[in-house]
């Protein structure tokens, strides 16, 4: 475990473990790094280089008061990258991080990417506008940031029902599933997990997802209530030239953890494939 220091002195804390062909995770909000674990340990135990670093103002990193916006994630992750000097790596994003994802590669390129892996991702934008009717109602989003501020700890405890579906008959997600999502939401900084809230839902991802060249993985649980799929990921899977589109029936926004099993195996498939 380490960090390394940005262009703008944010320290950016990362893991990095295992070895072989990197495999570069970024996370969802308001998590951290450790949302990844599973797949982490799963894909170094098979030959794998796993990489996986906290979002400024999320997890151990630092948390300035600026930056906390969708340009400069991506910048941070490309300092990571290159510092690390990783190529030839399969990306790898869940919701917020899906967007990260396509922002690096929107605003780095290509060159060192080989495959992309887009989880319950927030492409192409979330919030309703002209251009998008089928989005979510600014009322939503201005919903989270009112819980955040007024009690971050009880609205994350809360946010794990529907994130992890515990509010669906027959739900397989355990409480200490849902404790981990709390303790890694109440690592990070306030300020910039609230900045977050306006870059995950109006950041419009459109002409990101169009400059993604390698062959790309689509997944998405037809039962996400944070984001709904017919708005996102059946949308990127038309605008993204590669792109094969893998839905899990019934599952959750938080499929990597309640789908663990079956989604590590299509992740190694699609490396491997």
């Amino acid at each position: 475990m380490s960090h390394i220091k940005t262009k703008d002195g944010t320290d950016i804390w990362y893991k990095d473990w295992g070895v072989g062909q990197p495999i570069v995770f970024s996370h969802g909000w308001p998590l951290s790094a450790d949302a990844w674990d599973a797949q982490m340990l799963y894909v170094g135990s098979h030959g794998y280089r796993a990489v996986a670093h906290d979002r400024r103002s999320h997890g151990r990193s630092g948390q300035p008061w600026s930056g906390n916006d969708m340009d400069t994630y991506a910048d941070d992750l490309a300092e990571l990258i290159e510092r690390l000097d990783l190529k030839n790596m399969v990306m790898v994003g869940h919701s917020t991080g899906g967007g990260e994802v396509a922002r690096y590669i929107g605003r780095h390129g290509n060159s060192r990417v080989a495959k992309v892996v887009l989880v319950g991702a927030v492409p192409p934008i979330m919030l309703k506008t002209a251009s998008n009717p089928g989005g979510l109602s600014t009322s939503v989003f201005d919903g989270i940031r009112n819980g955040v501020m007024a009690d971050r700890s009880q609205f994350y405890k809360d946010l794990t029902t529907p994130f992890y579906g515990a509010n669906r008959p027959n739900a397989k997600v355990s409480q200490g599933i849902r404790d981990s999502f709390w303790m890694q939401g109440m690592m990070g900084g306030l300020k910039g997990q609230y900045d977050c809230i306006k870059q995950f839902s109006e950041t419009d991802f459109t002409e990101d997802l169009k400059k993604i060249e390698m062959p790309t993985l689509v997944i998405h649980g037809d039962d996400d209530q944070i984001v709904p799929i017919d708005d996102s990921s059946r949308l990127t899977a038309k605008i993204v030239k590669h792109t094969t589109l893998k839905v899990y029936p019934g599952a959750s926004h938080g499929l990597t953890a309640t789908h663990q099993e079956q989604f590590n195996e299509d992740l190694l498939a699609f490396i491997r494939g």
